[in-house]
């Protein structure tokens, strides 16, 4: 059985893509959260990229053709802007650090 036709593999795939689209389009209005909210965002914004790394993993882990294919694809791409997906990994992590230290200050 290839690594796409695993039904838990298409499911988290679908959760990922969502939960990523809903944090994304609710991340546009992170300046009007409360402190709280902002905290929230945060936590949610962590464990959906921990479950991203841990998928993006298996990928690489996959001896799948197709499964190699998307993570040669995703190096392509980011390598277009310069980075690597550890730098990109690096990079969310920085900013939500950021985002955390901020509201730190505003304590």
């Amino acid at each position: 059985m290839g690594f796409f036709d695993s039904d838990i593999v298409q499911q988290e795939a679908k959760k990922l893509f969502d939960d990523y689209q809903s944090l994304t389009q609710l991340g546009s209005d992170y300046g009007k959260f409360d402190r709280e909210g902002k905290k929230m965002f945060i936590e949610q914004m962590e464990a959906m990229m921990d479950r991203y790394r841990i998928f993006m993993k298996r990928f690489e882990l996959s001896e799948d053709f197709m499964a190699q294919m998307t993570v040669e694809q995703m190096k392509t791409q980011l390598d277009q802007f310069g980075i690597t997906p550890q730098q990109m990994f690096d990079q969310m992590n920085y900013t939500l650090e950021r985002m955390k230290a901020e509201l730190e200050r505003q304590v």
